[in-house]
């Protein structure tokens, strides 16, 4: 879709997106539609499955809370091998309102433990139980503690192999912060950005003007996020005002003139936009895989982005957001796509 409007499904990659790597992902027909592929990927329905995969991740992992320089607290759930061996260690970023344990991420760390590598999903400010970890709010272009929290994580595990993955909002700090990483002189070795955000004014018109079942989720998840960081600080925060608000724009725009230092919405926006030439700089190796019917990024912002040479960019026909459902009992095509583009660091 492009600003709340579908894109015509497609049998190739668009001519407009050429130099694209088409991804051989086709789910039985009663699986096909964006939005089963976007809501089935996150469903009770799924749980199950991905929680008993989940086990060994589980019984390995221990919160951590990394201190960053400006004194900013984050954790991390990590999840480490017993074994002496120095493993590779990937850095896990959820998505806007989802936490360690979404269904997403969990599904494919719980796929990169098996394989042998140590992981640390971690959690950007107020997601998760974090909301009592700092006084300021989270918003989106809070991307220098993610990078001192990575650098943090580098300095833990020294001497091994680092690589990202994130996932929707995630996966666009995970493009921004292997940017950012050389000149904040942190090695990172591989990463991979799934559905990430492109253009944040393309995707928040896609949530207020496409299936109204977006829009309903996302704010009541924000709407929560902001109870619990006034639970945790009722002196500092009155949030009262947000309860007449019917749009994501509309929340964007209160909050971006009372809880941030820009001065419009737009100069918000902008600042995490990853199209134009954002990732020209960009040297780490990455991958960006999204589909194009995602409801929520619209692909059209792929025709928008730089192509620095470190970055391969790879599509499927369906998969709707974050969802790449390979059957009808709910397994996950996308956790053997990041294993496989992941597995050169174990060599």
């Amino acid at each position: 879709m492009a600003d709340g409007v579908m894109l015509p499904a497609v049998d190739t990659v668009p001519d407009s997106l050429s130099g694209v790597e088409e991804l051989d992902f086709l789910p039985p027909p009663g699986l096909r539609s964006p939005h089963v592929q976007s809501v089935l990927g996150s469903s009770a329905a799924r749980r199950a499955r991905v929680e008993r995969a989940a086990r060994a991740l589980r019984a390995a992992s221990r919160s951590e809370i990394l201190e960053c320089p400006d004194g900013t607290r984050l954790q991390a759930i990590v999840s480490r091998h017993d074994s002496a061996a120095q493993r590779p260690l990937i850095v896990a970023l959820h998505g806007w309102h989802g936490c360690a344990d979404s269904l997403y991420l969990l599904s494919t760390c719980s796929r990169l433990f098996a394989a042998g590598f140590d992981i640390a999903r971690l959690h950007l400010r107020d997601h998760g139980d974090t909301h009592g970890l700092n006084l300021e709010l989270f918003h989106s272009c809070r991307l220098q503690e993610t990078v001192d929290a990575v650098a943090v994580l580098r300095q833990r595990f020294p001497g091994r192999p680092l690589g990202l993955l994130g996932f929707s909002l995630g996966g666009n700090f995970v493009l921004r912060v292997a940017r950012a990483a050389p000149d904040a002189g942190i090695t990172i070795d591989r990463a991979v950005a799934i559905c990430p955000v492109l253009d944040p004014q393309a995707t928040m018109s896609a949530l207020d003007q496409g299936w109204f079942g977006y829009r309903i989720y996302f704010m009541r998840r924000w709407r929560a996020s902001l109870a619990a960081k006034q639970k945790y600080f009722p002196d500092h925060y009155d949030f009262a005002a947000t309860r007449g608000l019917r749009s994501i724009e509309a929340m964007t725009d209160w909050f971006v003139d009372r809880h941030t230092d820009f001065e419009r919405i737009e100069d918000y926006l902008d600042g995490y936009r990853i199209t134009g030439d954002y990732l020209d700089g960009l040297a780490v190796p990455s991958s960006l895989i999204t589909s194009l019917d995602d409801p929520v990024i619209p692909a059209a912002g792929l025709e928008h982005m730089a192509r620095p040479h470190a970055l391969e960019v790879a599509v499927t026909r369906f998969g709707g957001h974050c969802g790449f459902l390979a059957d009808y009992r709910l397994n996950g095509w996308l956790d053997d796509e990041v294993s496989r583009r992941l597995l050169p660091l174990m060599s």
